[in-house]
């Protein structure tokens, strides 16, 4: 598969979490063309306030592969990861992070802290930003929207 497949992966995910109530985001992590982890938002679900779509796929990986570990991994999600999910993928150590959106009041990759420039900051993915932007804000716009309309 090609980065845009597991974008679209991603997206899937993040639909799925929408028809569930929750806020659409979903996460792939891919190592050597193989999906190993994929999850959307939970955290209504399980009334877990950890479970984004970046920690669920991020866990179903490490799982999957029996570490905590995830050198060499790709992780592919729909919104610029928060500063929560940022420091999961450092601490992941994962390879790559391809997002779509930016999170300008949430985010903490391009946006707010910049988690990945701070000098405490152990492990940085590469970071590829934009990838179905345009598909990524408009699904979580429609999503608010309908929330916000009688």
């Amino acid at each position: 598969m090609t980065r845009p497949d597991f974008m679209a992966l991603a997206f899937a995910e993040a639909r799925a979490a929408q028809a569930r109530g929750e806020v659409p985001i979903g996460a792939v992590v891919v190592r050597d063309g193989t999906v190993v982890g994929a999850g959307g938002n939970r955290t209504r679900e399980l009334s877990d306030p950890t479970a984004h779509a970046e920690i669920v796929a991020i866990r179903q990986a490490a799982e999957t592969l029996g570490s905590e570990r995830l050198v060499g991994h790709d992780l592919y999600v729909t919104l610029e990861p928060c500063p929560m999910c940022a420091a999961a993928i450092s601490f992941a150590r994962i390879r790559r992070l391809y997002f779509g959106a930016t999170d300008e009041k949430g985010g903490a990759v391009t946006s707010g802290v910049r988690l990945y420039a701070q000098p405490t900051c152990h492990h940085a993915p590469d970071v590829y930003s934009g990838i179905g932007e345009i598909e990524a804000q408009v699904l979580l716009k429609d999503f608010f929207r309908e929330r916000r309309e009688p």
